[in-house]
């Protein structure tokens, strides 16, 4: 290693521990060791513009252990990104752009959000799948205007959660070439020793994926890890792992220890670190004028690099102006013109249809006019019919749209935010609703981030029948409507359907759809306005007349036997409004007007729904009612267990008539004064 290496190198370590000490909060033990892994990836192999982090054909890099945030941020200074010296003293303090984990879209350069481990590892893969795609899509002999790397740099927890056996295999399955990973091997974790819990021979372990794999003893050693990506670089039909045996805490008195992971290493072995390592103890935030040269090199080399490809896809745009077209509009993240007109709508004498079969139908017909949408299932798409008849087959060729994610739903969802995040594509995944809860945690980051992820959810609740309480799902909704940024959908027919997707694909934020299994009939889509309704979140079907005397709302397949109960109420003198509300998020968008306008004060109101209970009671109010499920559900035929459970129109309608009561005995109470 030559003295500039050596002083980048000292420059970014030092950095990143002088921002953890600042803060008295952080992870110093992962900079210090890897900081040499880092400088080589930025100033020496990846092609990336500073100047223009959002460059298209940049390669991406992924820190999946995203704790050693401290790491990153250093780098994106130092190689000349919008990250200030200012914003390093900042570090995980309130609105900063450097906080505890990285986050998307806080912080020039990063490109996801890490920090849950694994989540990064999986990303990284979809990552590698878009780029995949759009090359096979767009590249032209002598014109590869999508040709880029994606390096992800992870730890041996990244490695323990399951999420990354799901994502390896799946990585090696589709033959991804254009991943090298770089695997932090310190033998150490936050409890001490890995050997502790994690003993297993990862070389074979990924050599069984069918990774290239290779390993580097020495950190510190740059021909070493040069050597070693230039060959992953070389692999074109595997991704590539390379072991990199690391010291945590490098240089300090706590290195090889966990004592050097999870916390500052205090004032004086700070100063000892720096003595260590040749540094000047009495400083803080100090880069060398020649360290600081030598790393703003990469701000000269990203605009070539840019330029290069700048000039590159003007000869494209010239040869291919229908292509070009194209991908500069799917980069720009812009639908096609008149896409909504492909978009089906159903008569209402038409045949009932499953919300899930009516949701393939609309994705059928618009993914003709949208080749950026691309997606599959965790080895269900023929149940949960999101399978594109046209879209081709990735597996066979990338061009194809159709993913075989197999039954991996956390590295599925992980993977659908990786691809979204890469731009270029809308991806979607897909399961059955109850499984939401082994993705949950990726639909969490989605929401965090705030990138265009489509998770399609059918067999939606215990109307699913015979497979019974596993496979019925009950909180899930309530779940995940309590997530921040995520906007829920669970329509009443295939005409809701349509209008839910429309909505999906405008939004450009993370959705999810909660589709039925059982067939449902058909509202009459001009008569409810049910486009403009569902674009609201909520929207009247039945007025109930000029004074209704309740107010009854549902999901999903209920409204259905809600609209039959406010028959049976009809006949026993008494007005039933009926509201379809397929979507918590949309209706609390809208001004509080509309809002008053459905749920109005004085109404008492019934709010039924096969799922918890728990989100109606801001909407009922406490002296509404809630027909939901406080049980799980049970194994019969689906319109069975509805019935048996409290969710046909009799019983609706008797809770509706106790409610009634209710309201007209409170109101005939005098008014003491």
């Amino acid at each position: 290693m030559n003295e500039i290496d050596q002083l980048s190198i000292n420059a970014l370590r030092f950095l990143a521990v002088d921002a953890v000490e600042k803060a008295k909060s952080g992870h110093p033990g992962a900079p210090l060791g890897d900081a040499p892994i880092a400088y080589l990836l930025f100033h020496k192999f990846m092609r990336h513009n500073p100047a223009n982090a959002k460059w298209v054909n940049r390669d991406r890099f992924v820190l999946s252990n995203g704790h050693a945030s401290a790491l990153l941020y250093s780098v994106l200074h130092l190689a000349g990104y919008k990250v200030s010296i200012e914003d390093l003293q900042q570090f995980r303090q309130y609105g900063s752009k450097t906080p505890g984990h990285p986050e998307l879209g806080d912080t020039d350069g990063v490109e996801v959000t890490t920090g849950p481990l694994g989540q990064g590892f999986a990303m990284g893969v979809g990552m590698a799948i878009a780029e995949k795609h759009l090359a096979a899509r767009y590249n032209r002999p002598e014109l590869p205007i999508v040709d880029h790397y994606t390096y992800v740099l992870c730890s041996d927890g990244d490695l323990m959660e399951g999420i990354s056996h799901e994502s390896a295999s799946l990585a090696g399955t589709l033959k991804l070439g254009k991943m090298i990973y770089l695997y932090d091997d310190n033998l150490i974790s936050l409890d001490g020793p890995t050997e502790l819990s994690y003993t297993e021979d990862v070389t074979r372990r990924f050599e069984a994926y069918h990774w290239h794999v290779q390993m580097v003893e020495d950190g510190n050693d740059l021909e070493a890890i040069s050597k070693a990506i230039e060959a992953a670089k070389a692999v074109k039909d595997r991704p590539s792992l390379i072991r990199v045996r690391t010291v945590i805490g490098y240089g300090s008195p706590k290195a090889g220890t966990s004592k050097a992971h999870g916390e500052p290493l205090g004032s004086e072995a700070t100063k000892e670190t720096k003595r260590n390592l040749n540094w000047p103890e009495d400083k803080s935030f100090y880069v060398p004028d020649n360290a600081k040269a030598n790393w703003l090199k990469a701000v000269e080399a990203g605009k070539k690099y840019e330029q290069e490809w700048t000039e590159m896809f003007a000869r494209y745009k010239k040869a291919y102006p229908e292509p070009a077209a194209e991908f500069e509009r799917v980069q720009a993240g812009k639908l096609a013109e008149g896409w909504e007109k492909t978009l089906p709508s159903w008569p209402p004498d038409a045949k009932p249809i499953a919300t899930r079969s009516a949701g393939g139908d609309v994705m059928e017909a618009f993914a003709k006019v949208l080749p950026e949408f691309i997606g599959g299932a965790a080895d269900l798409t023929t149940s949960t019919k999101t399978i594109l008849k046209d879209g081709g087959n990735f597996h066979v060729d990338p061009a194809g749209r159709n993913i075989f994610f197999g039954v991996r739903e956390f590295g599925m969802c992980a993977i659908v935010n990786g691809m979204a995040a890469h731009g270029g594509v809308i991806p979607y995944g897909s399961t059955f609703f109850t499984f939401s809860d082994y993705a949950k945690p990726a639909i969490r980051l989605a929401a965090l981030m705030g990138c265009h992820s489509t998770f399609v959810f059918t067999h939606d609740s215990i109307g699913l029948g015979e497979d019974g309480p596993t496979h019925q799902p009950i909180e899930q909704l309530a779940m995940l409507r309590a997530m921040p940024f995520l906007t829920d959908f669970r329509p009443a027919d295939a005409n809701e359907t349509a209008a839910v997707w429309r909505l999906v694909l405008t939004r450009k934020s993370p959705c999810f759809l909660a589709l039925s299994r059982q067939v449902l009939p058909i509202l009459d889509a001009q008569k409810y306005k049910v486009a403009e309704g569902v674009a609201r979140g909520a929207y009247i079907l039945e007025e109930g007349g000029r004074s209704p005397d309740v107010l009854i709302v549902a999901t999903g397949s209920e409204v259905w036997p809600v609209l039959e109960a406010a028959k049976q109420l009809k006949k026993d003198g008494i007005s039933a409004r009926v509201v379809s509300m397929p979507s918590f998020r949309i209706f609390e968008e809208q001004p509080e007007q509309y809002r008053q306008q459905i749920f109005p004060d004085h109404l008492p109101k019934l709010a039924v729904e096969a799922a918890a209970p728990m989100p109606w009671w801001k909407y009922v109010g406490r002296h509404g009612d809630v027909i939901g499920l406080e049980r799980f559900g049970a194994s019969a035929p689906g319109e069975i267990v509805l019935e048996k459970l409290g969710f046909g129109a009799a019983n609706i309608a008797e809770r509706a008539k106790r409610l009634v009561a209710g309201a007209r005995q409170h109101d005939a109470v005098p008014v003491a004064r």
